[in-house]
């Protein structure tokens, strides 16, 4: 619903007070605007916001022009803005994104050694290219530095014209040739205002499908002498369906037909952090500054000095305007003095204001405070999640960079290496399928690197292994490399190792184990018993007549022999281990002991003469007898 027009009254009382007439009208525009949102209300506080409601090209072409150029005078004198500006180039396009052809092997009927032949004599042919500057219109850069010329304008610009031409060389087999066309150079003939089917350069059919780009032959603005400036109309696409030109623009509303500055959402507010910052630089510079001020009393000048000498003192003084010289001595005029407040200088609040600006800033570019300022200060999950969601960014500004640059110039390229037969391509230009399997691929940059490449590692290797990712995308997500080059790289390096005999090669040697403890050896001990021969007691008795026997009982020999003790060797390679062997003596029997008196008498005794003739008597007892 629209506000409600000012009444009679209303514009009576303009005349004659128009804040009057402005507060009655809010009123009634609260009571007509009574509940809803109260950021679509008329409050005392948004009253006076009012921007409008237009379509995409009337927000943003009535002021592109003021845009572009605040935007680039950023650029180039900010360091927050010029800054941005780097880091956002350096990570999306780093030293360039390189192509991998990926073709559809089974729509095209081949196997899969015959894609990867073709795939590589593609990359091969698109290599000759890419690295020559041949491949720029005015022989300038090559293709990776097409790339980041096209991205750098397209973000400080808003947008970018990239035409795909024809030119001819001596030696040379390719054709195409990329000029990159500033945004400026796009506009209307002759500056004409937009209309229906024009706008800001770009003519539309009454769709609104974009048709052709009329491009100034240079700027139209340049301070440079010379002829009129003259505009040529160059049609999108040929009738061919050939891609003519490519405006690179991030696209925010339905309808839009030009692109918008990256830090137009953040412009007022880095001019004024800007002005903040060379006035607090000013303040210090003027606080440490050391100068002498000589103050004269009017009345001793009046004495003193005559009339002229008045007047050249008076002339010198004069000439002094105000700006502070460190060692200066200033002579101020009768009857002036020097009066300084406390500068306070540097301020302790400037760094906490400034970072706390610095985070909204990063907010509207999309990255975050640490990535931005290039300080990380917090701990390594706070480092890594700041890297995290800046790399979700670039990596959204890389695949748009892929898809709107790099594939349209590798398909127009593909169809001129194709027509001149420096490929084989059969039904490229029959089917428009068969074409887009012909022109499969994926561009690959440089990766985000690691704050800890062990554990990095350590995770990549574990995303393979629950079979999370591949070898293939791990590399890519790495370095952006291919995984078959560096295969057969590894392949060729492993066999001149092993030719060259190289026994310190440690890369792909399995990782040492602790030995294990040797088992206890397997010793087998066998003990014989001790062979024991005990002898019988040898007794002796001498008779003689009227005299009591003489008895001589001598003790049995004993004769023992060793235990025998058989040890088989240990089956391991061990040291042998002391082995005691203790051998338990059997005791010998007690000897014979006669005893005289303690049983009953022989019944008789036996004389045994021995071969030395002494006889040897034995007695003879009787079994007793119950």
């Amino acid at each position: 619903m629209a506000a409600p027009k000012p009444s009679l009254l209303e514009r009576a009382i303009h005349a004659v007070s128009p804040s009057w007439a402005l507060k009655r009208h809010q009123a009634r525009s609260m009571i007509a605007f009574s509940g809803g949102y109260a950021g679509g209300g008329y409050s005392e506080r948004i009253s006076y916001w009012q921007p409008g409601v237009r379509d995409a090209d009337s927000d943003i072409t009535r002021d592109l022009k003021e845009l572009r150029a605040r935007s680039r005078d950023l650029v180039r004198n900010n360091p927050i803005a010029g800054g941005a500006l780097e880091t956002t180039v350096s990570h999306v396009i780093g030293t360039g994104l390189s192509v991998q052809s990926r073709i559809d092997a089974e729509l095209l009927g081949m196997t899969d050694e015959q894609a990867s032949e073709w795939q590589a004599a593609a990359e091969r042919e698109w290599r000759l290219w890419a690295e020559s500057k041949f491949c720029d219109a005015v022989d300038d850069q090559d293709f990776y530095g097409l790339q980041e010329l096209a991205f750098r304008s397209r973000w400080e610009s808003g947008d970018v014209g990239v035409v795909l031409s024809s030119r001819r060389r001596a030696d040379w087999p390719h054709t195409l040739a990329v000029q990159i066309v500033e945004a400026d150079r796009i506009c209307n003939e002759s500056l004409s205002p937009d209309t229906d089917t024009m706008t800001q350069g770009i003519e539309r059919d009454a769709a609104g499908a974009p048709l052709a780009a009329w491009i100034c032959d240079r700027h139209p603005f340049s301070a440079m002498n010379g002829p009129p400036p003259k505009w040529r109309r160059i049609a999108f696409r040929g009738a061919s369906g050939r891609r003519n030109v490519l405006l690179l623009k991030r696209k925010l509303r339905p309808g839009q037909t030009r692109g918008v500055p990256e830090l137009a959402p953040i412009i007022g507010m880095l001019k004024q952090l800007g002005r903040y910052a060379d006035a607090e630089v000013d303040a210090a510079v003027n606080s440490a500054v050391f100068a002498l001020f000589v103050k004269m009393d009017p009345e001793t000048f009046s004495e003193v000095f005559d009339d002229e000498a008045q007047q050249t003192y008076v002339a010198g003084a004069k000439r002094w305007d105000g700006t502070l010289k460190s060692g200066a001595a200033v002579n101020l005029l009768p009857g002036e003095e020097i009066q300084s407040p406390a500068m306070g200088r540097p301020n302790p609040n400037f760094d906490g204001f400034t970072q706390a600006v610095l985070r909204q800033i990063g907010m509207g570019l999309g990255i975050p405070h640490e990535v931005l300022i290039k300080h990380f200060q917090s701990s390594y999950s706070a480092a890594r999640a700041a890297l995290l969601d800046a790399w979700r960014t670039f990596r959204v500004r890389r695949q748009w960079m892929a898809a709107e640059f790099c594939q349209p110039i590798y398909e127009e390229f593909l169809a001129d290496a194709v027509a001149a037969g420096r490929l084989d391509a059969p039904g490229f230009f029959a089917d428009a399928l068969i074409r887009k399997g012909w022109c499969g691929a994926t561009w690959n940059g440089d990766g985000p690197g690691a704050i800890d490449p062990l554990k990095e590692a350590t995770a990549a290797e574990k995303r393979m292994e629950i079979g999370l990712t591949t070898l293939s995308e791990e590399i890519i997500a790495y370095d952006g490399g291919d995984w078959e080059t560096k295969h057969r790289q590894q392949v060729r390096e492993r066999q001149a190792r092993d030719e060259g005999d190289l026994l310190n090669d440690t890369t792909n040697a399995p990782e040492p184990q602790e030995p294990e403890p040797p088992s206890a050896p397997d010793v087998h001990v066998n003990v014989a018993p001790p062979s024991v021969t005990v002898g019988s007691p040898s007794i002796s008795i001498d008779v003689h007549p009227g005299a009591a026997p003489d008895v001589r009982v001598e003790p049995p020999s004993v004769h023992v022999e060793a235990p025998v003790v058989n040890v088989s060797p240990p089956t391991v390679n061990v040291e042998a281990p002391n082995v005691t062997v203790e051998a338990v003596m059997p005791e010998p029997s007690a000897p014979v002991i006669v005893q005289q008196g303690g049983r009953e008498r022989p019944s008789r005794i036996e004389v045994v003469r021995g071969t030395d003739g002494r006889a040897t008597m034995t007695p003879i007892y009787d079994e007793p007898t119950h």
